[in-house]
């Protein structure tokens, strides 16, 4: 199944357009582990500005998207770009130029423990885009503000809840300016109490910024707040795609509404 996301207004289905438009573009992919085929022949075009939340059961692929745009395996066919710039197939100088474009927020928070919250957010818009240590550091206290963490500037990740370490890990991932965000299951590692205040944070960012969002989530009500289009997956591919009130509304495929039933 192939799919294409545009920025619609009045949450109308997105309509398809040319490869060369769309921010994220990935085009017969395909990925297995052994014997296994996670993703089958998998096609997926994404515009500047959507958020887009893949949903479905364990193993059907969806992480495994994230985990090739941020460059963590690689597929074993097909083409990937971002705004673009090649990410698959690409040389190592291609490569470093695509990932400063994508931010990623992880279950596991994936701080440095050695390193203050603020330092967290500086060294990689130091060492990786250059900026100098003091344009580095108001971006961060900005960031810090946001999240709700400009007490916290000076501490180390391991005095943090878990709640205010995945705000870090939001703050870090934005400190890097990147036109996609990927949010991998943000809130799996989260005691119960916590997880709203993540979520509504992550909703604020989305209504706020005008940020790209691919997001993997087992958090229904998140995904229909947050989402242009919901993308349903099962066994390596998309069988159902459209806009949320349609996916957890009026589902049309049997599968959907299987999955549906058991997680709402």
């Amino acid at each position: 199944m192939s799919v294409e996301t545009s920025k619609q207004t009045d949450q109308q289905p997105a309509t398809a357009g040319t490869a060369s438009a769309d921010l994220v573009h990935l085009e017969g992919i395909t990925k297995r582990f052994g014997d296994n085929t996670v993703l089958d022949g998998l096609d997926l075009s994404v515009r500047a500005g959507r958020h887009v939340t893949l949903i479905g059961p364990s193993g059907s692929g969806k992480t495994t998207i994230l985990r090739l745009l941020m460059t963590l395996t690689k597929p074993d066919t097909g083409t990937i770009t971002v705004d673009g710039q090649r990410l698959f197939p690409a040389s190592e100088k291609e490569l470093r130029e695509v990932r400063k474009q994508i931010g990623m927020v992880f279950q596991q928070f994936n701080l440095f423990p050695n390193m203050t919250v603020l330092r967290n957010l500086t060294e990689a818009p130091v060492t990786v885009l250059g900026l100098s240590k003091d344009e580095a550091e108001a971006r961060a206290r900005e960031l810090l503000d946001l999240v709700g963490l400009a007490d916290k500037a000076d501490a180390r990740p391991t005095k943090l809840s878990g709640g205010q370490q995945q705000r870090v890990a939001i703050a870090r991932a934005l400190a890097m300016r990147p036109k996609v965000l990927l949010l991998d299951e943000v809130t799996s590692a989260l005691d119960p109490e916590l997880v709203a205040g993540v979520l509504d944070l992550l909703r604020d960012i989305a209504r706020t910024t005008d940020i790209t969002m691919l997001c993997v989530t087992h958090e229904m009500n998140f995904a229909r707040d947050i989402s242009d289009q919901v993308l349903m997956f099962d066994s390596g591919r998309i069988i159902e795609a459209g806009p949320p009130e349609q996916i957890f509304g009026d589902p049309e495929q049997e599968r959907t509404r299987e999955f549906l039933s058991a997680v709402l």
